[in-house]
């Protein structure tokens, strides 16, 4: 007689063999531990990169000698001076007045050195922006079709070499007024070099691009937009650049000689009241916002260059 034996499950789970799984699940939670070496850098921390003390100091000190030697040279002469020649200190304290309160206005002939300023760049950005509409087209008018270089360099030629302050009583004559004419000079002044540096541009254009275009049969725009803008945008920017100084250092005579409210006026009005230390100040003034303006521009042409990769 065969007798049947019940296992009941809690028997079969304790007769049962171990999961094999179970250790490889701890073996897995359990941190990996790191070698020593490792576990050394980690905590250590990292040595800092030695600084060039050499090459700190040649890009610090030469700049100071040139300043120190300028503020040497002109002391001496304000020592020397028998009319009143203001010294470096003397300009310093005046230069804290004036900048004190940059914007006052006490009349049209009265203001602060920021409006003046503000006046002068505001001139500057008209007559600039006008020739850049007029000078940057031509440009590539000039550079792309060759009845048209033919054509219009020697007016370039002869016209360009013409001092700028030339063109002020033409400016007076046809405007009648000296803002306009200051704004005409402006204009005359920076076209000058955008159509140039424009035209060049175009012309430097590998033909291999001109040939590719022609096989394509694209449309002038397409060449314009999709071949000679993108390659001849780095010399548009050096063409705007020597534009914006060239009119920058022309404001400030035409205005000596129009009058108004401008950097330019400031310096005249000053030396007829015999205020020098105010000129050597509107001196500053003039170099650091023009040297604020070429900075800013060639910053503008390098993020534009592109340099050419070398297999």
């Amino acid at each position: 007689m065969v007798s049947a034996v019940f296992h009941s499950p809690l028997d079969a789970s304790l007769s049962a063999p171990p999961s094999p799984t179970l250790p490889l699940a701890r073996a897995e939670a359990a941190p990996h531990p790191l070698p020593n070496s490792v576990a050394r850098a980690e905590r250590e921390p990292r040595p800092r990169t030695p600084i060039d003390l050499r090459a700190f100091w040649m890009r610090v000190l030469p700049p100071l000698a040139g300043f120190g030697l300028l503020l040497l040279v002109w002391e001496l002469i304000a020592v020397n001076s028998t009319t009143g020649f203001p010294t470096p200190l003397a300009v310093w304290h005046q230069a804290v007045t004036v900048f004190s309160d940059p914007f006052y206005s006490k009349g049209p002939n009265d203001q602060g050195v920021g409006w003046n300023v503000l006046s002068s760049l505001q001139r500057v950005a008209l007559g600039f922006g006008l020739a850049a509409l007029v000078g940057i087209p031509a440009g590539f008018a000039i550079g792309r079709f060759e009845f048209l270089a033919r054509m219009f360099n020697p007016l370039i030629s002869l016209l360009r070499p013409v001092s700028p302050l030339a063109w002020l009583p033409i400016g007076l004559l046809v405007f009648k007024g000296a803002n306009p004419a200051a704004i005409w000079t402006i204009f005359i002044c920076s076209i000058w070099p955008m159509v140039i540096n424009t035209a060049v541009g175009v012309q430097r254009v590998p033909s291999d691009y001109m040939n590719v275009a022609k096989v394509l049969n694209l449309s002038e725009w397409k060449i314009l937009t999709k071949i000679l803008f993108p390659a001849v945008l780095p010399y548009m920017l050096t063409g705007v650049r020597l534009a914006v100084g060239t009119a920058w250092l022309v404001i400030v005579a035409a205005e000596m000689l129009t009058g108004g409210v401008g950097i330019g006026f400031w310096v005249w009005d000053e030396w007829n009241n015999l205020n020098v230390a105010n000129i050597i100040i509107a001196i500053f003034v003039i170099g650091i916002v023009g040297l604020v303006l070429e900075f800013a521009l060639v910053k503008l042409a390098t993020a534009f260059t592109f340099e050419e990769v070398k297999s």
